[in-house]
């Protein structure tokens, strides 16, 4: 009877939170288990299109807006994560794909008949080819400063040719032709407890990029770190542990949360409970969440047009969708989206074009692909 008791106050507790009515949820797909999901617009057309993994039947699918046509343009791969990048220079968007393991990385060249699959493919990074083990996350930033996205990935795994590590990948000269891109392993063997996701910018102000990411397993794991850019970002780079002991920690983002010029970090304990940002310089620890379960996305963003960095996430476990709503200082009020939706990747889009930001859900156990519309800037109707 307690536990019962218990267990009740726990989903009151939950579920507590506002409600936010300003958000319209739209189906792009449903019927199948997928991991990863990103939009850009593939077609030129001016309206973000979608791509998405059905992990089911190991098809990679282009959803063309408005309708959401389904076009087929890989076969064959389980894909965990995604990222975009004009590869090749053409002016369009191409496509980037990895499978956790056996370890490999991919792109999708956009054709010019893009409705007609499959997309040609070329390897990023094989591990059959001496490549990373346990891609898990991928993010696009200019590394080396150069004017060109580069690629940011990990080898989680504990073992195989650089074990326990992070790396950036630069596009080589002719992307087409080349069998893999080059890399550079800035974290070897530093980044043990199967790390998940990464963030990207200067967190010490000397106008060089650095890199955070996070790590859930332990005993090595439960931590959230982030590695110093050197002169030449080509060498190792160092470490500096931001919090150990965070139990399933997976996502972390380098953003200035309080406005006070200092870059902070925005981090998730996805394979555990709550949210928590780190002030800069000495990074103490405020918990924006601590109740979702398997928050596993993360995003940030203007999303109420005010000004400040909010967040948002999808709770794997709690089937929760939640956004953040930042006053500027660094104190968070919690909004509900959608109480019946999992996910395991989200992002921030606009997806209707009307200047605010939405949320673009990989719906995993929830077996669909969705996007909330922001309405925030539309009064609620009385209650």
């Amino acid at each position: 009877m307690r536990l019962i008791v218990v267990l009740a106050l726990f989903a009151v507790c939950i579920r507590g939170a506002e409600s936010d009515p300003r958000w319209k949820r739209h189906v792009i797909a449903e019927g199948y288990f997928n991991q990863t999901a990103i939009s850009a617009d593939f077609t030129g057309d001016g309206l973000p299109d979608v791509i998405a993994t059905d992990n089911d039947r190991l098809r990679t699918i282009l959803y063309v807006a408005p309708d959401w046509k389904p076009v087929a343009i890989h076969e064959g791969t389980e894909l965990i994560h995604s990222a975009v990048i004009d590869v090749d220079g053409d002016g369009d968007p191409d496509y980037i794909g990895c499978r956790y393991s056996p370890g490999y990385i991919f792109w999708l060249e956009r054709p010019d008949n893009l409705l007609r699959g499959p997309w040609p493919l070329h390897v990023i990074d094989d591990v059959r080819q001496g490549g990373g083990d346990g891609i898990h996350g991928l993010i696009t930033g200019d590394v080396d400063r150069d004017g060109k996205l580069d690629l940011i990935g990990n080898s989680a795994q504990p073992e195989g040719a650089f074990a326990n590590s992070l790396a950036w990948f630069r596009i080589p000269g002719d992307p087409r032709a080349a069998k893999r891109w080059e890399r550079y392993v800035f974290a070897r063997g530093d980044a043990p407890g199967l790390s998940h996701y990464h963030g990207f910018g200067d967190v010490n102000g000397d106008g060089r990029p650095d890199i955070a990411s996070a790590a859930k397993v332990p005993p090595d794991g439960n931590w959230f770190a982030w590695w110093e850019q050197p002169a030449d970002p080509r060498g190792a780079w160092k470490k500096h542990v931001i919090a150990t002991g965070q139990e399933g920690a997976t996502n972390i983002l380098i953003v200035d949360v309080n406005g006070d010029g200092k870059a902070d970090f925005v981090a998730s304990r996805g394979h555990g409970v709550g949210l928590v940002w780190y002030e800069a310089p000495g990074w103490k620890a405020h918990e924006i969440d601590r109740e979702l379960r398997g928050p596993h996305s993360l995003d940030i963003g203007d999303i109420d047009g005010d000004g400040d960095i909010d967040v948002v996430t999808t709770a794997k476990d709690s089937f929760i969708t939640a956004w953040f709503e930042n006053d500027g200082r660094g104190n968070f009020r919690t909004h509900y989206v959608h109480q019946k939706q999992a996910s395991y990747d989200i992002r921030l889009v606009d997806m209707d074009g009307d200047g605010d930001l939405d949320i673009l859900n990989a719906g995993q156990e929830s077996r669909n692909v969705v996007w909330f519309e922001n309405r925030i800037g539309i009064p609620a109707k009385p209650k």
